[in-house]
């Protein structure tokens, strides 16, 4: 990006390109008639889609020449921008905008309004499609385009998304007790080659470094801040249906992953029964394996599709079951009934992170000494583990081709008289 003012009159002087785009602004009274609101959206999500680039609103795109914005107009400028970035483009645009004061042809001092555009993390639509920019033009983005597009910021990348680094953020945005967890004997000592090397931080197309989504996702202490979904909702519902008026408990965990699968299973722990019977002495039945539960979480938690703006993981405890919502479908190459025998890793750099955590949930039958296991033995434990304890095998499933759905089922009260 452009950070010095003589730098950014000489890229005004040399008119648009891919990564600049210059606007002049119309105002009839206090509404803005210029450009259109649509027309703008559009331009600011090709850029989002292609390259981090700069808008500059008060320029002539034309003749260059910088027109400025009335002073007393700039508040109302920034509002309607602000709106365009979050009601009119999907998902929602996270970008930076500053007023700046800059001189015209004749030397007199005009206010302009510069628009930070990151390339971004998602795929962004904006009221007339999707976009993005060729030269100093947008074009639509015909089918293919498109699908590669979303292919290549999704799992599937060279990149993985994992490693991507996330716009708007910087190495002081990670936490030092958080990534130092992860040094051994053998990393290197300094800390910028540490974090490079453990992909926690990466350099952006402009050689900043900013954290990666596994760095806010392990290194943070607030991921959601900069991965508005980065949490678990959980939910734990009086009886067996979704209602809203029986509602016992309900949390939304956030913070490192490592304690998001610890504090998840600690609600489940919380909200669910432990049976006890004397026969001749006291035997106790949980509701549900803890073993089972964790693994489950871990899985929800490592595997999810963390590309799917919007959606997060959803935990559901009712009286005769647990329900585990995890955004993203499965491998194209598994099948729900080869989740048990084969092995696969949306988020490799998680995983391994994960890996290093020591583990930290009381599991009632869990030989780990650290929270991933890549031996690919989670799921057997989740179906073995629940069905022995219920008599019933859990069930997996998809919802609309973007979500795994784990459904364990809850151990019979044995004064049911099941």
């Amino acid at each position: 990006m452009v950070e010095n003012m003589s730098d950014l009159l000489k890229q005004i002087s040399l008119g648009e390109d891919s990564v600049l785009e210059l606007k002049n602004v119309e105002f009839k009274g206090d509404k803005i008639v210029g450009p259109h609101r649509d027309s703008m959206a559009d331009e600011l999500a090709a850029m989002a889609n292609t390259a981090s680039g700069i808008i500059v609103l008060g320029v002539d795109d034309k003749t260059r020449e910088i027109c400025g914005i009335p002073h007393e107009k700039l508040d109302l400028l920034e509002g309607w921008l602000r709106s365009l970035c979050n009601d009119a483009i999907e998902p929602p645009l996270d970008c930076v905008i500053r007023k700046l004061a800059v001189p015209d042809h004749q030397g007199r001092e005009r206010a302009i309004l510069r628009i930070d555009v990151p390339r971004s993390l998602f795929v962004h639509k904006s009221p007339n499609g999707y976009f993005r920019r060729i030269g100093s033009s947008r074009r639509e983005m015909k089918p293919d385009v498109l699908a590669r597009l979303f292919q290549q910021r999704s799992q599937a990348r060279l990149i993985r998304f994992d490693e991507q680094a996330v716009p708007g953020t910087s190495l002081a945005d990670l936490n030092p007790t958080l990534w130092k967890r992860f040094r051994t004997v053998i990393s290197p000592r300094e800390d910028h080659e540490f974090l490079e090397k453990m992909k926690l931080v990466a350099r952006d197309e402009d050689g900043v470094i900013k954290a990666t989504v596994s760095g806010i996702l392990m290194a943070c202490d607030a991921p959601e801040s900069f991965m508005s979904s980065a949490f678990i909702q959980a939910v734990c519902y009086q009886g067996v249906e979704r209602n809203g008026a029986f509602q016992l408990d309900t949390m939304d965990i956030s913070g490192p992953l490592d304690i998001q699968i610890r504090d998840a299973c600690k609600f489940v722990r919380r909200n669910s029964r432990v049976y006890a019977i004397k026969a001749p002495y006291r035997i106790e039945t949980p509701q549900f394996s803890m073993n089972a539960v964790f693994e489950a979480v871990v899985n929800a938690v490592a595997h999810r599709d963390y590309s799917i703006y919007g959606s997060k993981i959803r935990l559901h405890v009712f009286s005769d079951r647990l329900e585990i919502y995890s955004p993203g479908t499965i491998p194209n190459t598994m099948t729900l009934e080869s989740l048990s025998e084969r092995q696969s890793s949306r988020n490799e750099l998680i995983s391994s992170l994960l890996a290093r955590c020591p583990m930290n949930v009381d599991a009632r039958g869990s030989q780990r000494n650290f929270i991933m296991d890549k031996r690919g033995e989670g799921v057997p434990i989740i179906i073995t583990e629940s069905e022995a304890l219920s008599g019933i095998k859990p069930e997996y499933s998809l919802i609309d081709d973007s979500e795994l759905k784990l459904t364990i089922f809850a151990a019979p009260s044995p004064h049911s008289g099941d």
